[in-house]
Parts: C-alpha cells; sequence; structure tokens
C-alpha cells in the first residue's frame, strides 16, 4: 500500500528536495572541514608543530567530529523520536551550518595564539554534533514516506547528499587552490566555509515546509511514543544496535581514506599536485552517485541486506589495489582507484538506509539508525586518517593502511551477516509499522 495521499502528505518530489538538498549542505559542511584539514589547518592552527606532528593534530582536530556525532545522534534521536523527524532536522541544519559558517571567520594561531585551535575544536564539536542526528533524520523523511517496496530508492535521496556535498566541497576548493599557497593560507581556505551559509537558508527554506511521515504520526496518535527511546531500543534491539554499527565501520573508512587522507598522501608522499587530486576526487563522486541509485534499486529488488553485504565485501579487497595505483604516480592508475573505490561506497550506501529502517522499530527508529551509523563513522572515519599518517611514519608503506582499511571492513562484513531480518509490524507501533503492500507475499512486502 502507497503513502496516504491526503492534502497534507508530502509530494515525492519534496521528500526528495528535503532530504538530498539538506544533507547535501550538512555533509558539503563536514567535507569542507577535512579537505583544509588536509590542505591548511596544520599550518594555520599547529604552526609550533613538524610537518607531520602538525598534520596528524589536524586530522585528530577533526576526528573530534566524529566524536561529537554519536551524542549527537543520541540526544537528537532521543527528541526525533518523541517529537518528530521535521523539527530534528531544522535544528541539525542551523548547528551544523552556524559552525560551519563561523570557521570561516576564526582567527588562527598567529593572531590570538592558542585560543585559536580551542575555538576550532569547539565549533568542530559543534558541527559535529548537528551531523550526528542529521542523517538518521533525513533518511526516515524519505523513507517512512515510502512503500516497502521503495524504502530503499527512497532512502538513496538521503545518501546522495553525502557525494553530493564531496563534489561541492571540491568544487568550492578547486575555486581557490589556483591561488598562491601566501593568498590560499591567508583567506582563500575561509571562502568554502563563509559561502556555505546560502546554502544553509535554502536548506531552511525548504525543510521548513515539511511534516512527519504518517507511521510515526500514528504512533503519535496512538500515544505509543517512547518515552526513553535510547533505554528501550537497549533493552528490546541491543543486538540489532551493535551489529548495525559495527556494519558502518567500512563505508567511511574507505570514504575518509580517500576524501581526506588521501589528499596528504597524494601530494606530499606520491607527488600529485592539489589541484589534480581534488579533480580525481571530483570525477569520482559521478561513479558514487551512480553507485548509490543503482544498489537501491537492486536493494528493492533482491533486498537490502544482500546488497549493502555485496558492498561491504568489495570494501575488503579494494584497499591494497587502490594504493598500488596512486601509488603509482599516474593519474589515470589514481583516477581508476577513486572511481572504483566510489562505486564500492555507492554500493554500500544505496542500501543502507533502507537496511536501517528495516531492522529497528518505529517507536526508537531515529535512535537506533542515528545511533548506529555514527558509531561506525566513528571507528571507521574518524581514527582512518590519523592511523593511516601514524602507519605510513612508522613504516614508510602504504600497504599497513591498506591492510587496516581491509580489517575494518571484514569486521562490517561479519555483522551484517548476522544482522536481524526486518522488524514485523505491530499495532503499538514498536514493530516497523509499516502495512502490507496488497498482492505482495509479507516477506516481500517486508523488505
Amino acid at each position: 500500500m502507497a503513502p496516504p495521499t491526503t492534502p497534507h502528505a508530502p509530494s515525492k518530489r519534496s521528500i526528495f528536495a528535503a532530504s538530498f538538498l539538506g544533507t547535501s549542505i550538512e555533509w558539503y559542511d563536514y567535507y569542507i572541514f577535512g579537505t583544509a584539514a588536509a590542505l591548511a589547518f596544520g599550518t594555520l592552527f599547529f604552526p609550533d608543530f613538524s610537518p607531520v606532528a602538525g598534520t596528524l593534530a589536524a586530522f585528530a582536530t577533526f576526528a573530534v567530529g566524529f566524536v561529537a556525532r554519536p551524542l549527537g545522534a543520541a540526544i537528537i534521536g532521543h527528541f526525533g523520536d518523541r517529537i518528530g523527524r521535521k523539527s530534528m532536522l531544522i535544528i541539525t541544519l542551523l548547528m551544523t551550518g552556524g559552525a560551519t559558517f563561523a570557521i570561516g571567520l576564526l582567527p588562527t594561531y598567529a593572531a590570538i595564539g592558542v585560543a585559536a585551535p580551542l575555538l576550532l575544536v569547539l565549533l568542530r564539536l559543534v558541527q559535529g554534533f548537528g551531523v550526528g542526528g542529521e542523517w538518521g533524520g533525513a533518511v526516515l523523511i524519505a523513507t517512512e514516506n515510502a512503500s516497502p517496496r521503495r524504502r530503499a530508492l527512497y532512502g538513496s535521496f538521503a545518501q546522495l547528499g553525502l557525494p553530493v556535498g564531496v563534489l561541492l566541497s571540491n568544487l568550492a576548493f578547486l575555486a581557490v587552490s589556483g591561488m598562491s599557497d601566501a593568498d590560499f593560507l591567508s583567506y582563500g581556505w575561509r571562502i568554502p566555509f563563509i559561502v556555505s551559509i546560502v546554502l544553509v537558508v535554502v536548506g531552511f527554506l525548504v525543510r521548513s515546509r515539511l511534516q512527519d511521515a504518517p507511521e510515526f504520526q500514528e504512533v503519535k496518535k496512538e500515544k505509543a511514543v517512547s518515552r526513553v527511546p535510547i533505554a528501550d531500543l537497549v533493552r528490546r534491539q541491543p543486538r540489532a544496535l551493535i551489529l548495525a554499527s559495527l556494519a558502518s565501520i567500512a563505508s567511511p573508512a574507505v570514504g575518509y581514506t580517500v576524501i581526506v587522507y588521501m589528499l596528504s598522501y597524494g601530494t606530499t608522499v606520491v607527488g600529485f599536485a592539489r589541484t589534480t587530486l581534488l579533480t580525481l576526487i571530483l570525477f569520482s563522486t559521478v561513479a558514487w552517485g551512480g553507485a548509490i541509485m543503482a544498489s537501491a534499486v537492486l536493494a528493492d529488488r533482491f533486498g537490502s541486506k544482500r546488497v549493502f553485504g555485496i558492498g561491504v565485501l568489495t570494501a575488503v579487497i579494494w584497499p591494497l589495489p587502490m594504493f598500488a595505483l596512486v601509488s603509482t604516480g599516474d593519474t589515470i592508475a589514481a583516477l581508476i582507484a577513486f572511481m572504483v573505490a566510489a562505486v564500492v561506497q555507492g554500493l554500500m550506501a544505496g542500501a543502507q538506509g533502507g537496511l536501517f529502517t528495516e531492522i529497528f522499530e518505529v517507536r526508537t527508529r531515529y535512535s537506533g539508525i542515528s545511533i548506529a551509523y555514527q558509531l561506525g563513522g566513528m571507528i571507521g572515519g574518524a581514527v582512518t586518517p590519523m592511523a593511516a599518517t601514524a602507519l605510513f611514519g612508522a613504516y614508510k608503506s602504504a600497504t599497513p593502511i591498506a591492510l587496516y582499511v581491509s580489517a575494518l571492513a571484514l569486521v562490517s562484513l561479519l555483522a551484517t551477516v548476522g544482522l536481524p531480518r526486518a522488524a514485523r509490524p505491530r499495532p503499538d507501533g514498536t514493530g516497523s509499522a509499516l502495512p502490507p503492500v496488497a498482492g505482495v507475499p509479507a516477506r516481500e512486502a517486508a523488505r
């Protein structure tokens, strides 16, 4: 059965706009920090460190955002399950966008001393807190408005925001990367942060017109809203929470290796020009977006868990060939490395929204998918650039880095195999709460 067509029901276009545009903006805000950490923050905010130590410190500041993300997921998820998805999506957008704009205005170490890196860390915490609750709400505003047979496709709307965020952030830095090093470090790096405020206004206007999905409204109407969603989640679905968190590690491990660490490795070790790597990553986002859509269609046809698992398996295999190709110093080889890595990420991302919506009960779903996604992101994304920098410093080889990323993906693969099947609908809102599809077997409808 399709979603109710009441006068107030959102159209597919408005759902797409709210989920895709808002997420694109927030990930743009988040990714430009990673790019700036690789290219500028070590020099500007940690000038007394050696080049390697400065890069590590910049990546550590980048990682702070991941530490805040599970906390944001828990708190924003709590209110998202109690109050509603729409209001939390607006709050996350304003938090992340405001922090990003403020970073663009932040004085450097040369101007205010140690207060500069402290303020940078504080703003990164705010950024991470907002992003922590963003993904879950953006996925649910789409999947909860979809029929069970189109849940992965609708969930991919939010996932498309990731490659588009990378695309926009790389375009923004490409626009200023032609500056001299002096001009880039003086003011050029600030421009991508400051202009983001325009995108925030657009996102606010789109999301302010949203309404929560009928199935969540029904839970509120029946007074079945959880008083303490996280407590209910841990009590009722601890296995699903743990396995979903571990399954979420692989995608950010591969993704942040490419879009963050490779900028440092490719320029300082292999010898690529900064603009070359940014351009190659830019091209790879097209493959990323295409793979997300293809994966979502396949997930609705063959099952989200199966398609997601195939994506995780490719994440185990690809890191070694990827580093080998980049290390040749050949532009075409590096492009192939990044394009395949983008497809690997897309296979996982296209199925993930539908998969996570299926396995958590509606009463605790915002908390469940947000916490799982952000815990996985913290392990796979926060630590990987720092671990990669430290491993190369110790072994002077990219092979240990590739093996490290493959090991993280292997953990995700084992967790994916153990993920439970879709939560079954229950009248009190403690199941998936999605009605069966007319003429479709229950097993197919639950996919």
